[in-house]
């Protein structure tokens, strides 16, 4: 029997008629299942797709995009490109898009207004299918407005508008979740010093640790030290603490650096870590928790996946689905290592 199949010219691409030809059908339910219309039968469907993939057939961008109405593109508009907090919600939002096949436009306004809004401007002249705003603090940002062309969310930072949809995460969980384990091994005796009191991060993280404090029926030995996020702060702020009360048994840390200062001091003072005081910091920030002595636990802010939650957002309108104004906090989680449990 002779083949009837269709032969692809070496210098010449396959074409959507190849793919027609070899699957059987019509140019017009070619396209349809290429470009993942829901007009065409599952079993027709799966049967143009291994046509294209046997003949190497690559659907044309710009010609599925006249289709669909969309570029498979999303722009990543952020203030703050260096910062620790950043990155990793850019890899999660990336991930997610790198899983749909989205590219992504990655674009830094180094906290200009001005930059901002020229690179908005950049981003929807290349009609992304959406955009997500990532800021550099949890400090709500001002909103780019109700009448852009596609769908915002803003991760980390949320805006200042309710009517837009914002992520990021829960600070004030999160403090009380590093006083419930201090309690959990045994401390009584806690004290709470954190960073630049001008933070909502700072303001939140101290809510929850007296909050956690008063359910356990206990009474922070001194007021919340409020400082900058630095280790110079948590050596200062932990040497005043041990002058003024002796018999601290626990440090709740606004940040990793800070933690790390406490443990400086803690060990000048001649004080053993978790032995006779656990300490606790905030952020994870691997390259200091894991090279503490002793490791640091602390209190992760799962920031890629609050990225991919962004993105599953964007994804979800480009669906269809109505956007929830407000702000979805994202829970963050315990990372326990050897600065409140002795290893056996």
């Amino acid at each position: 029997m002779a083949d009837t199949s269709p032969r692809v010219h070496a210098t010449r691409a396959p074409t959507l008629n190849d793919v027609a030809q070899l699957a059987g059908v019509s140019m017009a339910t070619a396209s349809k299942a290429v470009n993942g219309r829901a007009e065409v039968a599952e079993k027709t469907r799966r049967r143009v797709l291994a046509a294209a993939s046997e003949i190497g057939f690559t659907p044309n961008g710009l010609a599925q995009s006249l289709v669909t109405g969309r570029t498979k593109t999303v722009g990543l508009l952020t203030s703050d490109l260096e910062g620790r907090f950043v990155l990793p919600i850019l890899m999660g939002a990336e991930d997610a898009f790198g899983s749909g096949e989205i590219s992504v436009l990655l674009c830094d306004a180094r906290g200009d207004r001005i930059r901002e809004n020229y690179h908005l401007k950049a981003l929807l002249n290349r009609r992304v299918d959406g955009i997500i705003v990532v800021g550099r603090s949890t400090d709500p940002r001002n909103s780019l407005g109700q009448q852009l062309p596609v769908p915002v969310v803003y991760a980390y930072a949320p805006s200042d508008d309710p009517r837009d949809q914002s992520l990021a995460p829960d600070n004030h969980a999160g403090g009380r979740l590093a006083v419930e384990h201090l309690i959990s091994v045994g401390r009584r005796r806690i004290v709470h010093i954190t960073g630049d009191p001008g933070y909502a991060a700072a303001q939140d993280r101290a809510a929850g640790f007296k909050e956690g404090m008063a359910a356990a029926g206990l009474t922070p030995v001194d007021e919340v030290m409020f400082g900058s996020w630095t280790e110079g702060w948590g050596r200062d702020a932990t040497a005043v603490l041990l002058q003024r009360h002796p018999d601290i048994d626990g440090f709740v840390c606004g940040s990793d650096q800070i933690a790390r200062g406490a443990l400086e001091t803690l060990r000048d003072f001649g004080r053993s870590v978790p032995e006779d005081v656990a300490v606790i910091g905030y952020d994870n920030w691997e390259v200091l928790a894991t090279n503490s002595r002793p490791e640091l636990t602390s209190i992760d802010c799962t920031l890629q996946g609050l990225g991919r939650q962004a993105a599953k957002r964007i994804f979800e309108a480009l669906d269809g689905a109505p956007v929830a104004g407000g702000t979805e906090l994202f829970l963050p989680k315990l990372v326990i290592r050897g600065s409140t449990i002795a290893s056996r």
